[in-house]
């Protein structure tokens, strides 16, 4: 995955201040954040059944 410089960070921000306002912006990254943990939560809940299930085939 290439590096991300600080210019486009700051490029990617503007587009967001243009986009979203900056009113929204602090909603939109609360909601990104939010994605981003049930995301996480379902992966980890996901590799605990499969352990579950691997543990149930070897007894």
């Amino acid at each position: 995955m290439p590096n991300i410089g600080f210019t486009e960070i700051l490029l990617i921000g503007t587009v967001a201040l243009l986009i979203f306002g900056p009113k929204r912006i602090p909603e939109a990254a609360r909601g990104l954040g939010k994605a981003f943990k049930s995301f996480k939560e379902g992966l980890k809940e996901s590799a605990q059944e499969d352990e579950k299930k691997k543990d149930k085939g070897k007894k």
